[in-house]
């Protein structure tokens, strides 16, 4: 959708970061949110090298050293973005409250729209799953590694157990503040 749409669109370029566990639906999710607000959509997955999705191809996750430098690059990439007075949606693990403020740090105004629900749920779906690197054998690690962003005040929490398109009017609502977001973040 065009910036004439009715829908709201950011009055000033920012970055909208979908994060949460693999399986969750940050990819689905985040070109919802592009495709509702006319914004760029950026994969956090297009970000990793060869090397990087064949490790975690094979069942070993990557190790927080390994992520630091994706981290910067997407970063780099928003600040990119912003500075060409380009609003993006990007899709984005941010498992580790240390990476959530990397970006933070890029000085890209933003908001995080953090995806979760219980274990089983997100198994459930990555059992479903086919054609991606990430297989479901490493979701143990993946809840291991997620830092809760509780009391990060820029983190909306939106529970995926629910249909799809609830799971976007949820996120819709809370970015257009109809509806209280902040760190009410559930468990995951």
């Amino acid at each position: 959708m065009d910036a004439t749409s009715q829908n709201s669109v950011p009055q000033r370029s920012e970055a909208i970061v979908v994060m949460g566990i693999s399986g969750s639906g940050k990819t689905s999710v985040a070109q919802a949110l592009a495709a509702h607000y006319g914004l760029a959509f950026l994969d956090a997955d297009d970000f990793h090298s060869a090397e990087a999705k064949a490790q975690m191809a094979r069942g070993v996750p990557l190790t927080d050293a390994q992520r630091v430098p994706w981290v910067a690059a997407l970063a780099l990439r928003l600040r990119q973005s912003i500075d060409a007075g380009q609003s993006v949606v990007l899709a984005f693990s941010g498992l580790r409250r240390v990476h959530r403020q990397q970006l933070r740090d890029s000085r890209v105004p933003m908001r995080f729209v953090f995806l979760h629900a219980a274990a089983h749920v997100i198994a459930e779906r990555l059992a479903r799953r086919s054609g991606h690197f990430m297989p479901p054998g490493l979701l143990q690690s993946q809840i291991e590694t997620l830092e809760l962003p509780l009391e990060e005040t820029d983190v909306l929490s939106v529970d995926v157990d629910a249909p799809f398109d609830a799971v976007v009017a949820d996120a819709i609502a809370q970015l257009d503040g109809a509806a209280p977001g902040g760190a009410n973040v559930g468990v995951v």
